[in-house]
Parts: structure tokens; C-alpha cells; sequence
């Protein structure tokens, strides 16, 4: 039979290791953070230790195997909520979603009173949350290229942004977004953010840029 101490217990790990992968997606602003990860995984220990109790009361075993199934269940529905599609087609929230269900497990397990599987689990998250970021970002860098921000003041008039497209393209520069805004009547700023498959010749291509007839200024900004 659980004690209060039990209990008392549980609960608070279950809060403790939440918490920490909790603060890992706020800290990057995720549509899940600290609370939500830390209400899934105290809801499921208290889950899990409502199992014991109502087994312990009822002298059977069922409760345990049933109620964890719908906490696994349910918590597939909430981080469905947390995956986004983007305009461009692309989807954000996995990883998120991944770690509430992570979390969820996390919780049962603390309740289940199987203490070292949640802490190690808890520490293999986090590494998979911070380090495998970073790696992923490291070899998304290597695809994408070297990403500069560059801003061009030219006279308005039609042909401009053609004739700057094919001086990118002459150099292998990717155009990953771009934004156009008329200045006065007669000027525009166009601002684009571009990859560079080498970073070398990116002064050469900015004075390229400079060299087209009307363009005013080319820079680069943060």
C-alpha cells in the first residue's frame, strides 16, 4: 500500500524531471513548454498511482494495464495540437509532441515507482532535445549554405530584381526569401536573405550587385 511519503514523492520527481525537458522547449518557444510538459507528467503519476490505489482497493490488477493504455492514448490527441503545417508545406511541432509523449511515459513510470528508468530517460531526452539540435542544425547549415542578409537601394523601375537574379544565379547564390519595399516614388529596398554555396565570393557578388546600372547601394545587414 502507498504511503503519503510514497506519494509525496512521486509526485515531486515527476514535477523535477517534466520540468527539465519542460524548460528546454520554452526556452526556444515552443507551443508546448514548462507547464504543459509539467501538468502531462504529474497527470500521468497521479494516474498510475491511482491504479495502485484502486487495485490495492478493490484487490485486482486491471486498473493498471487500462487506465496507463488511455493515458498513452490521450496524450497522442494533445500533441497532435502542438504540430503545425506552414504555409510552405512544411511541419513544426514533432519533436514537441514527441517529448509530452515522452514526458507522459516519464510520469507513469515515476508513479510506477521505477525511479532510475525516468531519471536516465529524462537524461537521454535532453540530450536528444539540446544535442541532436545542434547537430541537426549543424548539417541543415551544410545544406542550406552560408546564409547572409543582404540589402539593395535601387531606382524603380522594371527588369531590377531580373537583372539582380541573374547575378546570384551566375555565382550558385540561393534566394531563400525576399522583400520589396518602395522607398519614395522613384526608389525601392530590397532586402533578401541568400545562401551562399561559397562564402569566398560573396564580396565579389556584392560588388557585382553594386555594378548594375541603377543600383544605388548593396549592403549587408543583420
Amino acid at each position: 500500500m502507498l504511503t503519503v511519503k510514497d506519494v509525496v514523492l512521486r509526485l515531486l520527481l515527476s514535477l523535477l524531471l517534466s520540468s527539465i525537458i519542460g524548460l528546454d522547449r520554452e526556452s526556444i518557444n515552443k507551443p508546448a513548454g514548462l507547464r504543459t510538459h509539467v501538468l502531462v507528467s504529474l497527470a500521468s503519476t497521479l494516474i498510475m498511482l491511482l491504479t495502485f490505489y484502486l487495485n490495492g482497493l478493490y484487490g485486482s490488477h486491471e486498473f493498471t494495464d487500462r487506465l496507463a493504455a488511455q493515458v498513452i492514448s490521450g496524450v497522442g490527441f494533445l500533441g497532435a495540437g502542438t504540430i503545425l503545417r506552414r504555409d510552405k508545406g512544411g511541419v513544426t511541432g514533432l519533436t514537441t509532441a514527441a517529448s509530452l509523449w515522452a514526458v507522459a511515459a516519464i510520469g507513469l513510470t515515476v508513479g510506477a515507482g521505477f525511479y532510475f528508468g525516468a531519471i536516465l530517460t529524462t537524461i537521454l531526452v535532453i540530450i536528444i532535445l539540446i544535442a541532436f539540435q545542434r547537430l541537426g542544425s549543424f548539417f541543415a547549415k551544410r545544406r542550406r549554405g552560408h546564409i547572409t542578409n543582404i540589402s539593395v537601394i535601387s531606382i524603380d523601375k522594371p527588369g531590377q530584381i531580373g537583372k539582380i537574379g541573374q547575378v546570384l544565379g551566375e555565382y550558385n547564390v540561393n534566394i531563400n526569401s525576399i522583400n520589396i519595399e518602395h522607398r519614395d516614388e522613384r526608389l525601392i529596398n530590397i532586402e533578401m536573405e541568400v545562401s551562399f554555396k561559397e562564402l569566398d565570393k560573396k564580396y565579389e557578388v556584392i560588388k557585382n550587385l553594386a555594378s548594375i546600372e541603377d543600383i544605388l547601394e548593396v549592403s549587408q545587414y543583420k
